[in-house]
């Protein structure tokens, strides 16, 4: 089975890939458009993707192409994230003067940068491994990268500090994807069990998110997450994104879709899957 994810080889995403399909040969992607793209395509039979991290938030346009692109999820990991600083070796932190890593893991790691790195430049790349990989290719010696210890060890890096993330409680959260015909809706036989959902309003009134959301708890379904995206083409609108307890396969969560159908102008189940366990 392959595994699509976003990134070059030691990069968390396929960390994640493994934890959720051990065995499966996790395939890298350039973009996480072009993950979509090679679920959608049978070019992989799953995709692994980041959607949202304890420290600094959501990726969303991965919220974006889930609403856009007709893939369901299937599984969630929380994966503790440690960020190690890497350079080549005999470099020094007095030697560094730009550090390139993944915006998210940038801001992640912005305390230990500023009291630790002040004279050096945070660089985005498009991933963490990735960085590692052009640091180590360039021979770059005015350099760091920030990744994963496994980066490190792929591409003959030196580790100069580790655990760098502003809070040691760091995780980010990965979503499973595959085609709606290889994503059967799980039943609630006692383990718990998460639906993702997004819909807009039909529009803005007084009381209409209130109303939206009324219609789970009345079936006392609870709620995880509530996050809003604007609307592309509709300045003042928003989509929003919500994750509630239990499976479409469920009474009372296919009642309380059905409710909200009549009061939206659209509902669009993006997965039922079980609820991953946040660990360490």
């Amino acid at each position: 089975m392959k595994i699509a994810f976003q990134g070059e080889i030691g990069a968390f995403s396929e960390e994640a890939a493994c934890a959720l399909f051990p065995g499966a040969e996790p395939t890298p992607c350039p973009t996480f458009e072009a993950v979509f793209e090679a679920v959608a395509s049978g070019a992989a039979e799953r995709g692994v993707i980041p959607i949202e991290n304890s420290l600094f938030g959501s990726v969303h346009v991965n919220y974006d192409l889930l609403r856009a692109r007709d893939l369901r999820i299937t599984a969630e990991h929380h994966l503790r994230v440690r960020h190690c600083l890497m350079a080549l070796p005999g470099v020094t932190l007095a030697d560094v003067r730009a550090v390139y890593s993944h915006p998210q893991a940038l801001g992640q790691c912005a305390a230990f940068l500023r009291e630790r790195l002040p004279h050096a430049e945070a660089v985005p790349a498009y991933d963490t491994a990735g960085a590692a990989k052009m640091v180590a290719a360039e021979a770059r010696r005015d350099a760091a990268a920030i990744a994963g210890a496994q980066a490190a060890a792929e591409y003959g890096l030196d580790v100069l500090a580790e655990s760098i993330e502003s809070n040691h409680r760091n995780f980010t959260r990965f979503l499973a994807l595959a085609r709606e015909a290889d994503a059967p809706v799980p039943a609630s036989d006692g383990a718990p069990l998460k639906t993702s959902i997004v819909y807009a309003q039909r529009e803005n009134v007084p009381g209409g998110l209130f109303k939206s959301l009324a219609v789970f708890a009345l079936r006392d379904i609870d709620l995880f997450k509530i996050e809003s995206r604007p609307l592309v083409g509709s300045p003042g609108q928003y989509l929003f994104y919500l994750d509630l307890a239990g499976s479409v396969a469920d009474e009372a969560v296919q009642r309380a879709l059905d409710h909200l159908g009549e009061i939206a102008a659209f509902v669009k189940v993006l997965g039922s899957y079980p609820r991953g366990d946040v660990e360490g």
